[in-house]
């Protein structure tokens, strides 16, 4: 079926094919890629569009001696299978095999593990300024999105390689618009043209003639800079340093593969763009890019199908995303902003119907911050919805620009907690620790789906930066009740009486908190507050129960639990407590269900552990008190 990919499970071999066979090789790569995605789901319009790269690069480049860095690396798949792991395709993002991006302890072809954005060109200079440094002639190459270019840190970097003089070739993969008239015969032949030997030798050569002769030297070089600018877009490219390559047809094989051999023999800083299609080769996805960048199994001759609306409970986003829109409609200072996140955040409704107050400021997170610390300043009511990871990136701005200066900026943090198959470049397991060590911050995590919309009121009717953190899917089912309330700011709440045993359950964890404590006979508290703490109830639930256990979904150092053992030490209570949480490693990529299991926090986990431990304490305490004897 694949005559030519199940001959190839390395560069290697890759690179003994005759040029005029890479096409062939590319569709059935194509092919395999639905195919395998249909299984398995995961990323796929991302995955079709970069083929033809994927292929030219490792055809051309000596991997995985020189480096090939993918930014974000949710279009990796390819890259995956043609350097040897086509067979364990079937596995993809599920626990125990392969990684859905780029991961080092994986392959050494994979160069640099990423899974965020705009960080592949700092990646890559420092490869080529190691290889610079070590006298070697190896070349790094950074792969970055249209979308990823709009994040700061990429022109930090590329203002940075601009001035080191290292071999380093950025190629920026062009897929948010069809192929224009300008990217056509003409254009694919200046693209080779300005990357050959002939036109760098003419132009150094130009360069060392007219360096004695300054006016001319810059008559000179504007003319070619106004020649260049005509027929290609690389303008500001040039001002960095670069030399500018493109555009140029990402899916045409014989060009590809010219322009970058072209290339591999330039030195210096070289930027290469190109232009390609998302869900290259498959119609629905080519129609619908956004609806098939990140798909669940399905198959490919049917497509995505449809979910009947009210047969699945809706998730905490569609819940956000409700909200937003019923806020909206109560108070005109509400604005919406997101960094690039529309759908997964849950704002397409709201930017349909609040255009004038919904803002997507690019894959740029720290602007996004500071941008809502502007609005704020000037009596807007600033709501940034933003995934937990990706807040980890705008730390700065949440302490400098925005909390420092006690702004009123709500963080609607999606995907907080563990999110499955993404793994740790995505997964929420760190914002409680460090949003509740920021003054003038507060902090709650819902229980349910309900909740989570009374405290997104909540947060919004307070005058001060508030963060409400809710996970990936769907709660329990709960009904969301219309009528949105404040509830008491610091407050917990008893869920369940039992004895000996109290368990301040925080947001995701109270469901199975509750079922542990009915195997246990033990008190459940629902905790709603992380900062500021219910202090009072942790000193009625101290006062009446022998055990205290704390459980998030959040690493325990720094978290929740560290909460109430501070609580508990300044009222000067000493009391026995477990602390239940995430580990202190990152969690691999798995089944949601099944990664929370092998943390423990599942129903069958806490019992485990609380049994453990009061086992434990008790035979001491009964070995100490038979010796006293």
């Amino acid at each position: 079926m694949y005559e030519l990919l199940n001959t190839i499970d390395s560069p290697e071999q890759l690179r003994l094919l005759e040029r005029r066979q890479l096409p062939q090789l590319a569709e059935e790569l194509r092919e395999f890629i639905i195919e395998s995605v249909g299984k398995t789901g995961g990323h796929l319009a991302s995955n079709l569009g970069t083929i033809e790269l994927t292929i030219a690069l490792h055809y051309v480049f000596n991997t995985p001696s020189d480096r090939v860095v993918w930014d974000v690396g949710h279009q990796t798949y390819a890259h995956k299978i043609l350097t040897g792991r086509r067979k364990a395709m079937d596995r993809m993002r599920m626990l125990g095999g392969l990684a859905g991006f780029p991961k080092r302890d994986e392959s050494e072809f994979d160069t640099f593990g990423t899974g965020h954005s705009s960080t592949s060109i700092s990646a890559a200079l420092g490869m080529a300024a190691a290889a610079k440094a070590q006298g070697l002639e190896r070349r790094a190459v950074a792969v970055i999105g249209d979308g990823a270019m709009t994040g700061g840190m990429a022109f930090e970097a590329l203002n940075n390689a601009g001035t080191m003089d290292a071999n380093l070739l950025v190629i920026l993969n062009d897929n948010d618009m069809s192929i224009s008239p300008n990217v056509g015969a003409l254009s694919n032949y200046l693209a080779k043209l300005m990357s050959g030997r002939f036109y760098t030798a003419v132009r150094k050569g130009g360069e060392k003639v007219l360096g004695a002769v300054p006016p001319i030297r810059e008559l000179a070089k504007r003319a070619e800079e106004h020649v260049k600018g005509m027929v290609t877009p690389g303008t500001l490219f040039e001002e960095f340093g670069f030399n500018y390559i493109g555009p140029i047809d990402g899916h045409d094989m014989d060009v590809l593969v010219a322009t970058l051999k072209n290339i591999r023999q330039l030195s210096g800083p070289q930027f290469l763009h190109i232009v390609t299609r998302k869900g290259k080769g498959y119609k629905l996805a080519e129609d619908d890019p956004c609806l098939y960048h990140g798909v669940s199994k399905f198959k490919p001759e049917d497509g995505l199908v449809s979910v009947k609306p009210g047969s699945v409970k809706p998730t905490y986003t569609q819940v956000f995303g409700d909200w937003l829109c019923d806020m909206a409609a109560l108070d005109e200072r509400m604005v919406g902003i997101t960094p690039a996140m529309r759908e997964g955040s849950g704002m397409v409704r709201f930017s349909e119907e609040y255009p004038s107050r919904y803002f997507d400021v690019g894959i740029a997170e720290q602007h996004a911050l500071t941008f809502a610390a502007g609005l704020a300043c000037d009596g807007m009511k600033p709501v940034v919805a933003i995934y937990s990871t990706f807040l980890q990136r705008a730390y700065d701005q949440l302490i400098h620009d925005i909390a420092i200066q006690n702004l009123p900026v709500v963080f609607a943090i999606d995907r907080a907690g563990l999110v499955g198959a993404d793994g740790p470049t995505h997964a929420g397991s760190f914002d409680l620790s460090f949003l509740r060590c920021i003054p003038n911050m507060t902090v709650m995590a819902p229980s349910d789906e309900n909740e989570c919309r009374q405290m997104l009121f909540t947060a919004f009717k307070l005058d001060t930066p508030t963060a409400v953190r809710y996970p990936r899917g769907a709660g329990i089912g709960a009904v969301v009740q219309q009528k949105m309330e404040v509830l008491p700011v610091g407050k917990g709440e008893i869920r369940r009486q039992g004895r000996n045993i109290a368990i301040l359950a925080f947001g995701s964890m109270l469901n199975p908190a509750l079922q542990a404590a009915e195997a246990l006979d033990a008190t459940v508290a629902n905790m709603r507050f992380v900062k500021p703490l219910d202090e009072e109830l942790v000193k009625q639930l101290a006062e009446t129960h022998e055990w205290i256990v704390t459980i998030e979904e959040n690493v325990v150092m720094g978290g929740a639990g560290s909460a109430v053992m501070e609580s508990l030490a300044r009222q000067g209570m000493t009391k026995m407590v477990l602390q239940l949480g995430l580990p202190d490693r990152f969690v691999e990529h798995g089944d949601h269900a099944a990664l929370l299991a092998s943390c423990g926090l599942d129903k069958a986990g806490i019992i485990q552990s609380i049994q453990a431990i009061t086992r434990v304490v008790y035979s001491t305490i009964d070995l100490a008190y038979t010796s006293a004897k």
